[in-house]
């Protein structure tokens, strides 16, 4: 009777979550419709439509193909990445706070790109497949000096550790990325800021296609682990009993990670609190199981960037909002709030 009762639990489970997974792809295809048409020059539905069956005219044609269809897929793949990345850090760190921007990967990878800009002759020339491999480099080096900074032998990496580190490290990578700045002609000054910000400035194809694979490749490698996830949660001890290692997977799963932000990173820019906000999310709809929640992270995520970033080309027309800064007016708060919670 019990196990009855279990596989009717877990019917149900799975017909909710299933039904969660509708709505937001539903939501998603709507918020895509939207942003399509949002911008200096709006096209009608019917032009849209005709657009997109070949039928609208050159300028139509090169304003949805060229300009506004690479910025809303650049969307949709970094909100899944970087969503999915904050959702692991939460999970094989048992911290509720952890994400790629406060715990100072993107802040890694971020520096890395900078250098880079730094010394190359000009940005609208940077090799676009090099960049989210040199923002892996950095978000790896910011990654391991974190955790050797936050593990203990007897307690392996210690939650409270690894937040406040993170936090100091990234406050001390952004310095160096000032200090980048002062010594940069006009020209490379206004991409830093614009990177900084958090403004999605890779709007062409080239940029969806180098960062793509990174993205088949390690989210569903992450989705595999979901299982090994969920016995990390349990514990060191429990986790180990139940023949995890725990270590190892830990590694597997934080670099994955890692390389999640960092190809993120590299084409979007400095967009917070996508990985703090996307899990919470997804785990309020469709519960701690990460069968369930890591691609519910992955469609919040994807929401909310290209929510963000629709709102900030709208809002302030014909300027735009940075789609980190309107991320952020969300982020922040919520971040405090949960804060809050947790030191009660």
């Amino acid at each position: 009777m019990k196990v009855q009762e279990v596989s009717v639990v877990e019917i149900k489970r799975r017909n909710r979550g299933i039904r969660i997974f509708v709505v937001l792809g539903i939501f998603i295809v709507i918020a895509f419709v939207i942003s399509m048409n949002t911008g200096y020059i709006r096209l009608m539905p019917m032009e849209l439509l005709q657009t997109l069956l070949g039928q609208g005219t050159d300028k139509q044609s090169l304003i949805l193909f060229d300009f506004r269809l690479p910025r809303i897929v650049i969307s949709l793949l970094i909100g899944a990445g970087l969503a999915v990345s904050g959702c692991v850090m939460q999970g094989i760190s048992r911290n509720a706070l952890a994400d790629p921007g406060i715990l100072g990967i993107n802040a890694g990878a971020g520096l890395m790109v900078m250098l880079f800009i730094s010394f190359y002759p000009t940005t609208a020339a940077a090799p676009v497949f090099l960049l989210p491999v040199l923002a892996l480099v950095g978000a790896g080096g910011a990654a391991v000096l974190i955790g050797a900074l936050s593990y203990s032998a007897r307690d392996g990496i210690v939650p409270t550790r690894l937040l406040l580190n993170g936090i100091a490290i990234a406050a001390g990578i952004s310095a160096a990325t000032i200090v980048l700045t002062l010594r940069m002609d006009p020209e490379k000054f206004q991409f830093v800021a614009t990177w900084q910000a958090g403004s999605i400035w890779a709007t062409n194809w080239k940029f969806v296609l180098s960062l793509l694979p990174w993205l088949v490749v390690l989210l569903p490698y992450v989705f595999y682990k979901a299982r090994v996830m969920d016995v990390l949660n349990l514990g060191e001890h429990t986790a180990k009993a139940l023949g995890t290692e725990v270590s190892k997977e830990q590694l597997k799963l934080l670099a994955a990670a890692v390389g999640l932000a960092a190809s993120c990173v590299a084409v979007s820019g400095g967009i917070g609190f996508v990985g703090l906000i996307g899990p919470h999310l997804a785990r309020r709809l469709v519960g701690p199981k990460h069968q369930w929640l890591l691609p519910g992270s992955a469609l919040v995520g994807s929401l909310l960037v290209i929510t963000a970033d629709t709102i900030g080309r709208w809002i302030l027309q014909p300027s735009e909002i940075p789609t980190g800064i309107v991320i952020a007016v969300i982020g922040g708060p919520y971040f405090l709030y949960l804060l809050t919670r947790n030191r009660r």
